[in-house]
């Protein structure tokens, strides 16, 4: 199974998610988030999973096009996780420099999955818990009802994303088994500091799930 761990900002939690052959990890370009992380340690982080055998993803929400392009360049990201209202056009933008793009599917009901023919041009979809208007687009600890994927239809690798934790990962894998699963709130102390233990713990529990 595909792994992600989403709003890294340090070193330290980088090298955890390595040494537990975590696939992605990601980094947050949105101000409003407890996990935003600045261009510069991005591109430190970027620079040091060159190293390892871990990939950086940029996540980002309705930012301006040339903006993304910008950090994309600076950070030398090679994914982008896009959570917001960009379209088709926006996503072969950015399939033209060379990134590929997962696209996240906001879920509250069985006709939110017909929003996936709208990306075709995306490389992954990530389904989401759908926010509310005061929540954050991502990384609120909540999930959705995921038997709502049985009815899903579509050639594209996927990650299940929302409220996953160790409490709940064995159910997502007898009800749904994603592809992927992508963790945020679950792995962490507080709300935007990831636990190395916490990890630790949960994907030694996936691993013998």
């Amino acid at each position: 199974m595909i792994t992600k761990i989403c709003g890294i900002k340090n070193e330290d939690t980088l090298i955890c998610c390595e040494d537990n052959s975590v696939d992605f990890f990601g980094m947050i370009f949105y101000p409003k988030s407890p996990r935003n992380i600045s261009i510069e340690d991005a591109s430190n982080l970027q620079k040091k999973s060159e190293n390892l055998n871990i990939n950086g993803v940029g996540v980002f929400f309705n930012k301006n096009i040339n903006e993304i392009e910008d950090i994309i360049k600076k950070v030398k990201l090679k994914f982008v996780q896009l959570h917001g209202s960009e379209d088709e056009e926006y996503i072969k933008t950015l399939n033209r420099i060379g990134v590929k793009v997962i696209k996240s599917i906001s879920i509250s009901n069985t006709n939110d999955l017909r929003n996936i023919s709208n990306y075709d041009s995306s490389d992954y979809f990530l389904f989401d818990y759908k926010p509310m208007k005061n929540e954050l687009p991502g990384g609120n600890a909540k999930s959705f009802n995921w038997n709502i994927l049985k009815n899903l239809n579509t050639n594209k690798p996927w990650f299940l994303s929302g409220g996953i934790n160790i409490k709940n990962i064995q159910e997502i894998l007898n009800d749904v088994c994603p592809l992927g699963i992508d963790l945020s709130s679950g792995v962490e102390k507080e709300l935007g500091i990831k636990d190395n233990h916490i990890i630790n713990n949960f994907i030694h529990k996936l691993k013998n799930a």
